[in-house]
């Protein structure tokens, strides 16, 4: 027995569809190219406003919810590539009533002809459309940066600073050591390099000229300083674990039980992932510092091409140090010992290999 049902009236099933607007910003330092876009207009509607300028903007919203024939009230949707800007204009446009999606650049489809039409306003009208995709479900059009929250992002400051001064050291030490070799000089650079500075001869007997001589008495005090600084930075650390009683510091602490991560390792995982990010299992901290797999399979071509180094690159390096350090500290654990297994006994690629799926382990 066949059965009949009445169709909804035309006017419920358009009360339910929402009314969205969305904007993508295509940023630059003096000027951001908006396109707008109800989601059903095939082409999209393309601005230039100052940067920074959150009354042309909202006079903007306002001409393109008219142009669409919106609401005041619909929701408006907006994203941006994430640079140099990085967290904080998103946190602007939130504060107004916006909901923005932060977009890493890296996972956006681009076309693959050697010779490609690029302008400002096609990569806002792109991410626009790829923006309305998004949003009707489709997950896998881009790669969605986390934003962490002002505590969390202000707290990766101390040990990124860190990161900056041991730069900045090895700096001036190689430059150092760069000058006294062109004068056929080869010595590091120790707390005794002013008193082995006077005695120092060229290759053919003769002094130092006074020229380059004062240049590196001015290259080491800037190390000085740099040294000084780490220093200082370092205690600030340390200072910090014994004083705050924080969850993140919990964290940091927790992880020194381990043998082979330090007061560095530790710190930089907690305060770049751990701290302020949950993960659900192993699969998604892999995607996140950039150490799932990338297979290539094409007809009858297969082979793997490595891991994807698609994420946060401190803690991926600093996972493959910490992994070089547990076969060294903890030889007997079921993890060396798998290594050793599979790679030991391979040549150095067949190592390095190994410890990268050592990392992801």
């Amino acid at each position: 027995m066949s059965k009949t049902y009445q169709a909804a009236p035309v006017e419920e099933l358009n009360a339910k569809v929402e009314e969205k607007l969305y904007v993508a910003f295509e940023l630059s330092q003096k000027k951001w190219k908006l396109a707008f876009s109800d989601g059903k207009t095939a082409r999209a509607r393309t601005v230039t406003i100052a940067a920074q300028d959150w009354e042309a903007l909202s006079r903007e919203l306002g001409r393109a919810r008219l142009r669409y024939g919106l609401e005041a009230e619909a929701k408006v949707i907006s994203c941006y590539e994430v640079g140099r800007e990085s967290f904080w204009l998103h946190r602007a446009l939130v504060s107004r009533g916006i909901e923005n999606i932060v977009v890493d650049a890296a996972s956006i489809e681009v076309n693959r002809r050697h010779r490609r039409a690029k302008t400002d306003r096609m990569d806002a009208e792109k991410l626009v459309d790829q923006l309305i995709r998004h949003d009707s479900g489709r997950q896998r059009v881009w790669s969605v940066v986390r934003v962490p929250d002002e505590e969390a992002e202000d707290a990766r400051q101390l040990h990124r600073d860190i990161e900056v001064l041991t730069e900045e050291r090895k700096q001036h030490r190689t430059r150092i050591q760069s000058l006294l070799f062109a004068q056929g000089i080869d010595m590091q650079v120790d707390s005794r390099f002013l008193q082995q500075l006077e005695r120092l001869r060229r290759w053919d007997g003769r002094a130092i000229p006074p020229g380059l001589e004062q240049r590196l008495r001015r290259e080491y005090e800037r190390l000085q300083l740099v040294e000084k600084d780490l220093r200082q930075r370092r205690k600030q650390q340390e200072e910090k674990l014994k004083s705050e009683r924080s969850a993140a510091m919990k964290k940091v602490e927790r992880l020194q039980q381990l043998r082979g991560v330090g007061m560095r390792s530790s710190w930089v995982f907690v305060m770049e992932l751990f701290g302020w990010r949950h993960f659900n299992n192993r699969r998604e901290l892999a995607g996140a510092i950039g150490v799932t797999p990338t297979p290539y399979q094409s007809g009858e071509s297969e082979h793997e091409q490595g891991i994807s180094r698609n994420g946060n690159g401190r803690v991926r390096a600093l996972s493959v140090e910490i992994a070089w350090g547990w076969l060294r500290f903890q030889p007997e654990s079921d993890l060396s010992r798998w290594y050793q297994r599979r790679f030991g006994s391979g040549s150095a690629r067949m190592r390095k290999i190994g410890i990268g799926a050592m990392a992801r382990r």
